[in-house]
């Protein structure tokens, strides 16, 4: 199945098909341009979907270039669509990201076509004892990389019985039939994948329009009952400058309730935006959130080390004034006694000096 793998978005818009000169915008605002890789099929495509409509759907292949004319605008030309797309990025960064997207993917496809090749040529060549030309490739290259407009069944030769003996090319034509069943079972999962994923496209753009045309159903209303107004002025006035005024009235009314439809949809687009954006700020509110927790646990873990640390040294200090008060005493006894020694000693000496 088809799975997105880079996206982007940007102004679509696709060459004049009368002056070939000209940019005709396909999108009114930027929207979301994607790559996409089939895998049963090994095929690169871009796609960009405006609503329900795809207003892009390239396969890459290796012949096609990407080329930069301008420091936010691209082009490539697609010649089975028989057209060349247009991008407008708001920024340098975002063009030259896609760009080199661009030159991947299509490395990658000629690769996988190269492969392609190889697997067809080893599974479609012929037996040695057929004649030349009796069994055909019943892939080729281009089968592979088409679209999927572009593929068609592929011819099983008619008279093969009459030009070659069939003992001789039962086994590759077993083979070729093998693959082209197994091609087309691939071929036909990769197509219902694409019509689930357009369902899927088409139901939401539905639901999310659904609300803007009942605006739209609402202001038609309003236009059919001032048009029918209108008329009935015309009807019953006689007077033609009130009617003409009027109806000039009722006109520009008409004019800003289309603006104003306009502008409705405008704030729609913006609101999906929002939505979106406001997602992503859940997400990294809930990360934040986490984050937080775990802060505040290690904290209550840090703060209760600090008590412990604390109650610790206050009995050192406690311990270590003891200590000192006991030197103290220790140093008092000292002196006293050093000083009865001197006592003793000044007796000691007059004793000795009387004798």
């Amino acid at each position: 199945l088809e799975q997105p793998i880079f996206s982007t978005r940007a102004h679509v818009f696709q060459i004049d098909p009368n002056t070939k000169k000209n940019w005709v915008p396909t999108s009114k605002h930027a929207v979301t341009v994607s790559y996409f890789f089939d895998s049963t099929r090994n095929v690169y495509r871009i796609i960009s979907l405006d609503g329900s409509k795809a207003i892009i759907n390239s396969t890459i292949t290796p012949n096609m270039t990407f080329t930069k004319t301008s420091q936010k605008f691209g082009q490539w030309a697609d010649s089975r669509a028989n057209t060349v797309y247009g991008l407008g990025f708001s920024s340098e960064s975002h063009l030259v990201k896609f760009a080199d997207k661009f030159a991947e993917f299509k490395e990658a496809a000629r690769l996988a076509k190269e492969r392609s090749q190889e697997k067809m040529e080893l599974t479609s060549t012929p037996s040695q004892e057929s004649a030349p030309g009796d069994l055909q490739s019943p892939l080729t290259s281009e089968s592979i990389n088409g679209t999927d407009d572009e593929r068609v069944t592929p011819d099983t030769p008619q008279n093969t019985e009459a030009r070659a003996d069939p003992s001789q090319n039962a086994l590759p034509f077993s083979h070729s039939s093998s693959s082209i069943s197994k091609h087309w079972e691939a071929e036909l999962a990769a197509l219902k994948g694409n019509n689930a994923k357009l369902t899927a496209a088409l139901l939401e753009s539905t639901a999310n329009v659904k609300q803007w045309k009942q605006q739209l159903a609402a202001y038609q209303e309003e236009a059919e009952r001032l048009h029918k107004r209108v008329t009935e002025l015309e009807c019953v006035s006689s007077q033609t400058t009130v009617i003409k005024s009027h109806k000039t009235e009722l006109n520009h009314m008409i004019e800003e309730l289309e603006l104003a439809l306009k502008a409705k949809e405008e704030e729609l687009e913006r609101l999906k935006e929002e939505v979106q954006s406001a997602n992503e700020f859940r997400s990294q509110k809930d990360s934040l959130t986490q984050q937080l927790q775990d802060s505040e646990s290690r904290n209550q873990v840090l703060e209760a080390q600090l008590s412990d640390l604390e109650q610790r040294l206050e009995s050192i200090q406690l311990e270590r004034e003891a200590f000192h008060k006991s030197l103290r005493s220790l140093l008092e006894l000292l002196d006293s006694k050093l000083f009865e020694l001197n006592e003793l000693r000044d007796t000691l000496a007059k004793l000795i000096e009387g004798s």
